[in-house]
């Protein structure tokens, strides 16, 4: 069999994935750039790989533009793109170049396996399915729940087929809803969108289908409704739950013939529409109840694309953060202020009801209401819950209205995570598991040859348990001992030793 060929400048990554592919008895060959792939390639007495593994970011060509030209000399090649720069332009450009799958790092080394011998499979029965060139607008999100997003938006590049997209509010269904249009055959046509729960009943149905003249008191013109206005582009319905029952038959009709008359219309108008529709609410749950029509649930539920909210994906709390602080200062014409991790840290563990929506317009608020260019604890709006004179551990607030933590320091963050302690008896347990964020930072620096790995995780776990005892025993550090399971002089030494003086 042909082998498995690992491109990557980063030669922990390529030894880790040798063995690993060497146990399951697959060949490999490495590579540390895209030219010594092509200059191989070159070689008649190459018999090329069987699959490719190729990193992003490489000194020289890029990993998109060696899939570019691997495509073009072999386009049934899967060819499985790597990259730690967990973004929707790198999921999406990866998919545009026909990529046979997105794995961000760090990843899980068995689950890598296990892909590439999907990869192996699909290259034996030599089919191939090449996703078109899109193009990807902002989206930010490396939690796994969000690479699902980008996934999906990536295999729907080129589909016309209805989608509903369910969330929370606050979650960005409508920016999924703009990204799948803009990556679609209809990018050049119009996107029209209408919030059905916030325009009134009697209003609904000449927004949606327009009026002839006359057609009610105030008719004084004729007006296209969105559906002519979206012809040939999408129409997003957002909140589609909570449209009135009897213009649900209506919508129903529109999405089975692709006609509809104007209010007060005598003649049947042909549309061409893309309806991409969103709710916060449970469908099915309301088709039980009687008040959505069970067809029209099934007309819209084609493909379903679930937001998570941002409790979910709390890793990506500290990006967006940063984000919104930057274009909050670039709208108010402001220098951007920066955060402090201790004040990530309280922003990580709060529960935001309102989703993205919520933090961005926190970081609004931020922007104008923080004193100083670096924003603090105790800077931060009051619904975060931190206690300006307590200085409590972040209230972790929860949708059930679960009771604030106890008195303790904010334990420090083990890469882009914070490792959450376990906390007092009766009060409710943060979402992180630390064992699994210790094990990712530790992947993580090794694989980038990091010095003293040991140590270096080892004195800040020790700060984080001495920390948080000094802080339950008001500082006193025989008391702080004691509760650790430790002594008197391994306390004060140890507090020396890792500058908690």
């Amino acid at each position: 069999m042909k082998p498995i060929w690992i491109v990557d400048d980063d030669q922990s990554i390529r030894f880790v994935l040798e063995k690993a592919l060497q146990r399951e008895g697959l060949a490999t060959r490495s590579f540390t750039s895209a030219r010594a792939v092509l200059d191989a390639l070159n070689d008649e007495a190459e018999r090329g790989p069987q699959v490719m593994v190729s990193d992003i970011r490489m000194p020289g060509t890029s990993g998109l533009e060696l899939l570019e030209k691997i495509k073009q000399r072999l386009p049934g090649l899967p060819v499985i793109i790597m990259t730690a720069y967990s973004d929707l332009d790198s999921a999406v450009s990866a998919f545009q170049g026909g990529a046979f799958e997105y794995l961000p790092k760090p990843f899980d080394l068995g689950k890598a396996v296990e892909l590439i011998r999907r990869a192996v499979e699909e290259s034996r029965r030599e089919e191939f399915t090449e996703t078109q060139p899109l193009q990807a607008p902002e989206m930010l999100g490396q939690a796994p729940a969000m690479q699902d997003v980008f996934r999906a938006i990536g295999r729907l590049s080129q589909s016309n087929v209805t989608v509903l997209i369910t969330g929370e509010s606050g979650s960005g269904k409508e920016l999924v809803a703009r990204a799948l249009h803009k990556h679609s055959p209809r990018a050049s046509g119009p996107f029209v969108a209408i919030n059905t729960a916030a325009i009134p009943k009697d209003l609904l149905e000449s927004e949606l289908f327009g009026h002839e003249r006359g057609a009610f008191t105030g008719a004084q013109a004729m007006r296209r409704g969105r559906f002519e206005q979206a012809d040939g582009g999408t129409l997003f319905l957002d909140e589609i739950g909570d449209m009135p029952f009897d213009l649900q038959t209506r919508l129903l009709r529109v999405l089975s013939d692709g006609q509809f008359y104007r209010v007060g219309g005598h003649g049947a108008i042909k549309t061409n529409v893309r309806v991409i529709a969103a709710t916060h609410q449970n469908l099915e749950q309301r088709v039980k109840e009687g008040t959505f029509r069970e067809d029209l649930f099934h007309r819209l539920n084609v493909i379903r694309l679930r937001l998570p909210a941002l409790r979910e994906r709390r890793e990506d709390v500290a990006a967006l953060t940063r984000h919104f602080l930057q274009t909050s200062a670039a709208q108010l014409g402001v220098e951007p202020k920066r955060i402090s991790p201790e004040a990530l840290r309280w922003l990580e563990r709060f529960d935001f009801p309102g989703n993205v929506r919520q933090l961005e317009n926190m970081c609004h608020w931020l922007t104008v209401m923080a004193p100083a260019q670096v924003i603090e604890p105790k800077d931060l709006p009051p619904e975060v819950g931190y206690d300006k004179a307590a200085c409590a551990t972040p209230a972790t607030v929860r949708t059930e209205n679960a009771p604030a933590q106890d008195d303790a320091p904010a334990p420090t963050p083990l890469g882009a995570n914070p490792t959450a302690a376990t906390p007092p008896a009766g009060m409710p347990h943060t979402p992180w598991d630390w064992e699994v964020e210790l094990e990712a930072q530790a992947h993580q620096m090794l694989a980038a040859d990091q010095p003293e790995v040991w140590d270096a995780l080892s004195q800040r776990f020790e700060s984080c348990l001495i920390r948080a005892a000094l802080s339950v025993t008001r500082d006193r550090r025989v008391e702080a001992a004691q509760k650790l399971g430790i002594g008197r002089n391994t306390i004060t030494r140890k507090i020396q030793e890792l500058g908690l003086e």
